[in-house]
């Protein structure tokens, strides 16, 4: 790797030295996920410091902390991932208690989000032991802040972080049906092998746009906002579009604003009925698309839980 990287390590030193990064912790540290100029001086600091770094794959985490002129020893690295997550952190727990400073890395990202860490760092704090967040690289956010995700017309904004969806077609369908009920923004992860079945599970969400980022933050970076039902035709157009780990923001769907009759006929039936069971009869009573019913029952449901006077005391 060039100087100009493993320079980095003393400008870290400098910069965070003279802060309290206290033994006995546990450190989520988030690292690049594509630009390896994206590492914070916190965390290279906190990964040079660390008595253990454990890490998804060994190998890679080696290869990351020696592009930075950081030199950890077989010993000082803990193979920890999604297969025996919850066994290697007991071996965690007891270098804790020893007085160690352990830090954990997914192989790319922020641990705990997508990839392990979330049952480590649950272990750790059900333990009573500290574990402190070192923020960094995120494709969540990082693809969300380019989206242009507004959420015109809808009672709150937001979005949702869903994942990966189920790689079986009708598990996965049922999770695509859903999500065009939700009315927030949804982030969606795929991997190359699979982003064409979800291309097409997708489809059905008709001109709904999708914001897509391919190898976000690489030397070949990819970002496109399409409909939904145009992203298989989109991704066929180059074979390199189908290389790389993908992100993807679904948008809001736009919602039309609901006549007087169909939210009073909306209202009468979740006097009566679970909220799902009330939007489906009221979209085929009044022919208004569910997923605007459905926003509107959120904000009569909100409503409602707002108006109820408090119990008085005594």
């Amino acid at each position: 790797m060039s100087a100009s990287l493993t320079s980095a390590l003393a400008a870290a030193t400098q910069a965070a030295e003279g802060q309290s990064h206290p033994q006995g912790a546990l450190y989520m540290v988030a690292t690049p996920i594509g630009n390896l100029a994206d590492i914070t001086l916190r965390a290279l600091y906190v990964l040079h410091l660390a008595d253990t770094v454990a890490c998804e794959d060994t190998r890679h985490t080696q290869h990351l902390l020696r592009a930075y002129g950081i030199h950890k020893t077989g010993g000082q690295l803990l193979a920890l991932h999604q297969h025996n997550e919850e066994q290697v952190a007991n071996r965690v727990i007891e270098r804790l208690r020893q007085g160690q400073r352990v830090a954990y890395v997914s192989d790319a990202g922020t641990p705990g989000v997508s990839d392990p860490g979330a049952r480590l760092a649950a272990c750790v704090c059900a333990q009573g032991l500290r574990a402190i967040p070192l923020p960094g690289a995120s494709s969540v956010t990082a693809l969300l802040s380019v989206s242009g995700v507004v959420a015109d017309g809808m009672p709150s904004a937001g979005f949702v972080f869903v994942g990966f969806l189920p790689s079986k077609a009708t598990e996965r369908a049922q999770a695509v049906n859903a999500l065009a009920l939700e009315a927030r923004a949804a982030v969606v992860l795929e991997a190359p092998h699979r982003i064409e079945a979800l291309a097409g599970a997708l489809a059905v969400l008709g001109e709904r746009p999708v914001t897509l980022g391919r190898e976000l933050t690489k030397q070949f970076e990819e970002i496109a906002t399409v409909p939904a039902s145009g992203l298989m035709s989109w991704l066929q157009e180059d074979a390199k579009r189908l290389r790389g780990e993908f992100t993807l923001v679904l948008h809001p769907a736009q919602v039309q604003k609901s006549t007087h009759t169909e939210v009073r006929v909306l209202g009468l039936l979740l006097e009566e009925l679970p909220l799902k069971t009330a939007v489906r009869l009221a979209s085929a009573i009044t022919g208004a698309p569910r997923n605007a019913v459905y926003a509107q029952a959120l904000e009569l449901t909100r409503s409602a839980v707002a108006e109820v006077p408090e119990s008085p005391i005594g």
